[in-house]
């Protein structure tokens, strides 16, 4: 719907976008009057097909725009990590992935501002199992929220860190790719976000450019020599854009790569000569305003780390035992025991864990499977998420409203053919988490920050 109040762009934003690229200025407005489009993309390994009638994004393989809003907090299969609700222009990470890697290969990967987890559930969509993925976050109050999104996604193969970009200097030539969506002016959020503009200033996207170029600096000297760079904002401004692009080959010699973008699709690619940079804008494209480049790191001897310090305790027999029942198991994955705590990791992660954490700080590494009480092992949610759970595990497949009870942590009961002990409760055959039966009540293991505190019923 169309809002009531005429849209005004700053002048000086305008007219630094044109020092880039023609640009409808008329359209461009009559875009923000307009409500954002919604789209979601699919988690390959759990599939659901209730968006397949709906138009896709054409730069994005499993992702579609839905006709409006829907509550999604009142979808189990949202809480179950089916799809992730994400701004279908800064999807396009996948094409610049798609066009500048080879995804066949086992890759160490870094997301460095990752939070909430959009770009990294995209981008471990499309990794190897034998590669592994570390998702930061610098500010320690979005943590949380980047360590349930990945959670949700259900792999192993995931460490998710909470460290400034300085901090990887210990890191040198470590990484086949690192994706940096920089902290920026926001303009290309004006429509999404009413306040964005009453914030926006040249002095601010300044600012912005200086702190993008200090966040680079810190992390272009852990891209192995032959990776990959990819560098986005949500700014129209091109201080924060091109000209960060222009510097980056310019102060650090990295080649720009210039990617084929889908025909027909509205996104504009704009030359500085040096580099080549791919724009979104709202009137060309069903999405928001956003920028992406992508730049390799020239290739020379690289600096070969070898690790032998083993960080996790020993995994006695019968702990595995325990375990093991409740797991889909192949070569690629590893339990392993830390303290009082066992975690699901792939090879990748149980190599590298020790010498990355000498430098990071891992709020999640893998996934946790739960710790042994007595005799028995006690699952935790993250398990229940996880593609790895084994399709034997006792389950309950429930209705929506028993599904929504759950997630709330209200009463619901279980049919009495269901046998004592821990049991995950299933909405559409996906695991949403796990309960215990104790024969005249069920005990809910669903973390209490995961559940739903609105009103369903409204």
């Amino acid at each position: 719907m169309a809002s009531e109040t005429a849209f005004h762009f700053p002048d000086s934003l305008l007219t630094s976008i044109r020092s880039v690229c023609s640009i409808d200025e008329q359209g461009l407005l009559a875009a923000h009057q307009n409500a954002p489009p919604v789209s979601v993309r699919i988690n390959p390994l759990k599939p659901t097909d209730q968006f397949n009638s709906y138009p896709k994004v054409p730069w994005c393989g499993q992702a579609f725009y839905l006709p409006e809003r829907i509550p999604f907090i009142k979808d189990p299969l949202f809480h179950a990590g089916c799809y992730y609700v994400q701004e279908a222009s800064s999807m396009f990470l996948e094409t610049a992935i798609r066009q500048t890697v080879d995804l066949s290969k086992d890759m160490r990967v870094l997301d460095l501002c990752a939070s909430p987890g959009g770009k990294s559930t995209l981008i471990n969509s499309l990794l190897s199992e034998n590669s592994f993925l570390i998702s930061n976050e610098v500010i320690k109050t979005r943590i949380g929220a980047l360590a349930e999104n990945m959670s949700k996604w259900g792999r192993a193969n995931v460490m998710v860190s909470n460290n400034d970009p300085k901090d990887f200097e210990g890191l040198q030539e470590y990484f086949d790719l690192i994706v940096v969506d920089a902290p920026c002016s926001g303009s290309g959020l004006f429509r999404k976000q009413q306040d964005a503009i009453d914030h926006w200033s040249e002095e601010n996207v300044m600012h912005c450019s200086q702190r993008q170029e200090r966040i680079l600096a810190d992390i272009v000297p852990a891209l192995k020599p032959g990776g990959v760079l990819i560098y986005s904002t949500c700014s129209y401004s091109p201080q924060e854009n091109e000209e960060i692009a222009v510097w980056l080959t310019k102060e650090y010699g990295l080649e720009n790569i210039r990617i084929p973008a889908h025909p027909n699709a509205g996104i504009i690619e704009t030359n500085t000569g040096s580099s080549y940079g791919y724009r979104f804008f709202p009137h060309l494209t069903e999405g928001e305003g956003f920028f992406l480049s992508a730049f390799r790191k020239t290739e020379d001897e690289e600096n070969m780390i070898h690790h032998k310090k083993h960080p996790f305790d020993k995994l006695q027999k019968e702990e595995e035992t325990l375990i093991t029942p409740f797991l889909q198991m192949n070569d690629s994955l590893r339990i392993v025991k830390q303290k009082e705590n066992f975690f699901l990791v792939n090879t990748a992660i149980e190599r590298e864990f020790a010498f990355i954490s000498q430098h990071l700080y891992i709020r999640k590494k893998g996934t946790l499977l739960g710790e042994i009480k007595g005799k028995d092992f006690v699952p935790h949610h993250e398990l229940a998420l996880s593609v790895h759970l084994s399709k034997d595990a006792t389950s309950a497949e429930v209705n929506e409203e028993t599904a929504l009870k759950f997630l709330k942590k209200a009463d619901f009961r279980l049919g009495e053919e269901y046998a004592k002990g821990f049991c995950t409760i299933r909405y559409k055959s996906n695991a949403i988490g796990w309960v215990k039966n104790v024969g005249n009540r069920i005990n809910n293991y669903l973390p209490k920050e995961w559940r739903i505190l609105m009103d369903i019923n409204q």
